[in-house]
């Protein structure tokens, strides 16, 4: 007991001494429950990763109560010699302050959550980790619709909410509106084509359309609007050079969109080969090869 009672006084009287232990203390527990959560994974999954955030934020929430706990004698002190000079401290703080404020924006809001796929101003991506401060995403390729990470881990401000249009891209994980445009130089009717090229995307996606067709629903459903649907869809236009260009719009697997614009793209300049230019497409570069180079290349 009386050991218990000469740690209390002398840590009351050292209180740099305390923070010091304090924060070893907590960052100690912190290391050791990620490290749990984290166990034997090469790869975190959402779960893992909201629970790791989730550790990060109580922690330095916890850390933060105790520091005010240990110091706020001082801080009265403080604050009450601060009240001169409160204008040009929240004019430094702006900053700061709009983090903080844009955290709870966030959350009251429930605009997105670890795991979730969000397109902010020119940023968009997975998200890995968000705090009172910051948010981090994984960057996603959606501009140039690939849809793959690029490798590039982005942390922005919280502030960022205040000023900038977050879209929600959750239901993209899986299924995506995929657009493309083919744009051709010769002035030709493009119209007798949709039909064929119809036919040939509804093959494509055939393995898939009954799948689709009810993730479409479950996405009208959880949004409360009628969306365009899984049916495949193509309206031709011109450029303003006179260009005509054929706009292609598909719900399909979004691992799956590159390849099916590119046997979408094939099946267009096979049939635009055959049906408007009257020249047979090359289907093999071995067609533009002589009979030497072509022994030459199985050789």
């Amino acid at each position: 007991m009386e050991q218990l009672e000469f740690l209390i006084s002398f840590f009351t009287e050292h209180k740099f001494l305390l923070t010091l232990v304090v924060i070893t203390l907590f960052m100690l527990t912190r290391r050791v429950l990620i490290k749990l959560i984290w166990g034997d994974s090469n790869f975190l999954s959402e779960e893992q990763r909201k629970w790791i955030s989730r550790t990060k934020n109580g922690s330095f929430t916890m850390l933060l109560v105790v520091m005010f706990l240990v110091w706020r004698s001082e801080i009265n002190e403080f604050a009450l010699s601060l009240t001169a000079i409160a204008v040009a401290v929240v004019v430094a703080s702006k900053e700061i302050i709009l983090c903080f404020t844009g955290s709870i924006q966030r959350a009251s809001s429930r605009s997105f959550q670890i795991g979730e796929w969000i397109e902010v101003g020119s940023l968009c991506g997975e998200v890995i980790e968000h705090n009172l401060m910051a948010t981090k995403i994984q960057e996603i390729d959606l501009h140039h619709g690939t849809y793959n990470y690029t490798g590039k881990t982005v942390t922005f401000p919280n502030s960022l909410f205040f000023t900038t249009p977050v879209k929600n891209l959750n239901f993209m994980k899986r299924y995506v509106y995929h657009e493309f445009i083919i744009t051709v130089k010769e002035t030709a009717n493009l119209y007798p084509l949709v039909p064929s090229l119809l036919a040939r995307i509804d093959d494509h996606c055939e393995d898939f359309y009954e799948v689709a067709t009810r993730y479409n629903h479950v996405i009208e459903r959880h949004a409360g609007v009628d969306l365009p649907g899984a049916d495949p869809h193509i309206h031709v236009t011109s450029t303003e050079m006179g260009d005509p260009q054929v706009h292609v719009r598909i719900f399909c697997p979004t691992e799956r969109a590159t390849e099916l614009e590119q046997l979408i793209r094939e099946d267009f300049m096979t049939m635009y080969c055959e049906r408007v230019l009257k020249q047979p497409p090359v289907t093999f570069a071995e067609d533009l090869l002589t009979d030497s180079d072509s022994n030459a290349l199985h050789c």
